[in-house]
């Protein structure tokens, strides 16, 4: 019987977690979307990335932090102007890993 609950809770779960991903595939690729509807959708990825990543500089430790105390905000810029410039993502993080090695050495 305790089997038998747990493997229809594991069931309804894993049902009610792909309803929710399944249904808009299956539903937005019968119609055409409108072109300003698609150039809307294109910024929901970058928009998301970008408050996640604002929150996670802004609250490292989870509350709200300055420089100099918050290295991570001093280290946001030079490493902003290395992905904007070189346009690669390893070197923007291995950028990202020298800058805050850097400050953590200089700034203690």
């Amino acid at each position: 019987m305790m089997r038998t609950q747990v493997l229809l809770i594991i069931l309804g779960a894993a049902i009610v977690t792909l309803i929710p991903r399944i249904a808009p595939l299956v539903l937005l690729s019968r119609i055409t979307l409108p072109g300003r509807v698609v150039r809307w959708l294109e910024f929901v990825p970058v928009a998301v990335l970008s408050a996640l990543l604002a929150q996670a500089v802004a609250m490292p430790e989870g509350r709200l932090s300055w420089p100099p105390e918050n290295l991570t905000m001093v280290a946001v810029v030079p490493v902003l102007l290395i992905a904007v410039r070189t346009k690669s993502l390893i070197k923007t993080v291995a950028g990202g890993v020298i800058v805050m090695a850097l400050l953590r050495w200089v700034m203690g």
